[in-house]
């Protein structure tokens, strides 16, 4: 799931952190990367793909959810869910930190 919205209430690191999101190690070059864990466990978890507009006001973000991690070593593919209800109501509670 894709979504935009504006930075009014501080940085992107700052908002995801309030949301309840960890900052990941960066595997695409200027994107950020976050996730939060839904049960503890490594998986399932969200898992967000973030990009800060250059004017620093506005970020957009490609939310999915990681049901497993990867089968193949070195690969990335993943059992994810990109649309749905759950990513829905997801959504709309870190637009709530906005």
């Amino acid at each position: 799931m894709k979504f935009e919205f504006l930075l009014e209430r501080g940085n992107l690191l700052s908002v995801m952190r309030k949301a309840g999101y960890a900052p990941r190690i960066q595997t695409i070059p200027e994107e950020e990367e976050y996730s939060r864990t839904l049960s503890g466990n490594s998986y399932p978890r969200f898992h967000i793909y973030a990009k800060v507009f250059p004017d620093k006001r506005k970020a957009y973000l490609n939310l999915h959810l990681d049901q497993k991690a990867p089968s193949y070593q070195g690969t990335a593919a993943h059992g994810g869910e990109y649309e749905g209800d759950i990513l829905e109501v997801e959504a709309q509670r870190i637009k709530r930190f906005l």
